[in-house]
Formats: C-alpha cells, structure tokens, sequence
C-alpha cells in the first residue's frame, strides 16, 4: 500500500479528551480492540478490526481540547509538495509538514470552505490494513456550505475527476475519482445542520448491522443525527459519540434502490 495514489482516503484518527471513554464506546459500537499507547508519539493508539489497524484515537494536544472530531488522512506521494499546492489554491496549514519517526510524514490543513484533512506519506505505517468490512472505514464524504468553493479547491490540490450525481430529490453531491474509482464524496450542508456544526469531513465505518450500531451507539450515550435509512450503497446512519465527534456507519450489504448515475461535473 506504500504506493497509494494522491488523494486516496489512508488513515483516519481522532483526539478525545477522554481517551479511554472513546475506547470504551468505540470497541462496544465498532468492535474495536486496541493496542498500547505510543507515548514517543503523544499516547497515540491504534485501534484493530479482526487484528487490523483501521483507525486511532489520541488525547488531545495542548490548547487543542476542543470539541473532538475525526480526521481523515488523504495520501500523498510529498507531503511537502501537496502542502504547497494546498497554499496555492486557497487552504491553510493547520500543521506543517513533519516526520513521524519512521512511520511516515504528516500535515493537516483546511480546505477554504472550512474542511479539515489531514495528508499522509507512508513510511513504515502505510495507513489502513483493512476497509469496507466490519469495523473499518469504507467511505467519506466532505459536508460543506460551500460546495464551490470545496469543488474548486480539491481537484486543483489532488488528481480527482468530479461528477455530479443525478439524485431524484435533487441533493447537491459531487464525487470525486480516481481515474474510474470514486473515493470520497461532497456534500452540501442545508439549513438542516445547526449553525454551530462546522464544515468536516464525514468518515463512513463499515458495521454488520446498521440498526444494531444505532441502538448500541445511543444506548452509549452518542446521539443519532441521520437515518438510519436504506440506499444503493448500503444502509447508513449518521451519529456523533459522546464526546461530539461526528461520524457515520454503514451496512454494506443491505442495499435497496438503483445505482444513481454519475456525470462529468460541469
């Protein structure tokens, strides 16, 4: 996986102020077991599906004890490069490029309609050991108020195609590809989402039961914010965890309903 295209979805994380109360809940929902806290590495831990690493939880850094939130990692072959292009076209360095022993190279940026992401360039730690199964990521999708600006700014920073998706009830959804091979969507937020809701980056972990997470996520204290609710791709909820962070869950193989069509965005 060391050779992942530019802007493939890689690794995903969050800080939690309450670190084992995130294991906790996320090990009930998800499944997930955990491996030791690196403390070279600010405590950071690794969360496992079935004994592969799929994502990881950290505590916060200092003045960072904000509302928690997951962060998606799109891979890039320089982060030092992408991280230039990311300047170029109107987005922010929130964290400049830097080393991580030798696991690989990290920085986070937001996208000039607020999105934060993170880049990624694999070293020893080549992102994710496993997706779309139970447990692991399958799928994101950036949820902004400002499209435009979103759809201007990704495919200028990263190699993506965009196209638009034909839906019946008219959604504004964009996809962006690899070549043929869709990898991450974008979103319009409506007058549905509080205002206090800031633009972010909406990951996808693959459940066996969608209904089932729903119940045990809010029988944990999260709170469903979406669905659950059937689709060609799946049934999907969306919740956020007791601490805030947002984030979503899909039963891959419940589908209902036709694929919709995809058109080069204009």
């Amino acid at each position: 996986m060391a050779g992942l295209p530019e802007g493939m979805p890689c690794w995903a994380d969050a800080m939690f102020t309450d670190v084992e109360g995130a294991k906790s809940f996320y090990g009930d929902v998800l499944g997930w077991t955990f491996g030791e806290a690196s403390s070279e590495f600010g405590d950071y831990t690794e969360a496992y599906a079935d004994g592969k690493a799929v994502a990881a939880v950290v505590p916060p850094m200092p003045g960072a004890e904000d509302q928690s939130a997951w962060c998606l990692y799109l891979a890039s072959p320089d982060v030092a490069a992408t991280a230039r292009k990311i300047r170029e076209n109107g987005g922010e360095l929130l964290m400049e490029p830097m080393q991580v022993g030798d696991f690989g190279s990290m920085a986070l940026a937001r996208d000039p309609s607020g999105v934060v992401f993170g880049l990624w360039q694999a070293g020893a730690h080549e992102g994710f050991q496993a997706k779309a199964v139970p447990g692991a990521y399958c799928w994101a999708e950036i949820f902004t108020r400002e499209p435009e600006k979103a759809d201007a700014f990704f495919p200028a920073v990263f190699p993506y195609r965009a196209k638009t998706m034909e839906t019946p009830d008219e959604v504004d959804f964009r996809v962006f590809s690899l070549g043929e091979d869709p990898v991450l969507g974008r979103m319009r937020m409506t007058d549905e989402f509080p205002p206090e809701v800031p633009p972010y980056m909406n990951v996808y972990f693959t459940v066996d039961n969608c209904d089932a997470a729903v119940a045990k996520a809010t029988e944990r204290g999260g709170v469903l914010r979406f669905g659950p609710m059937s689709s060609p791709f799946g049934r999907f909820a969306a919740l956020s965890d007791p601490q805030g962070a947002l984030f979503s869950v899909i039963d891959i193989t419940t589908t209902e309903g036709e694929m919709p069509q995809l058109s080069d965005a204009p």
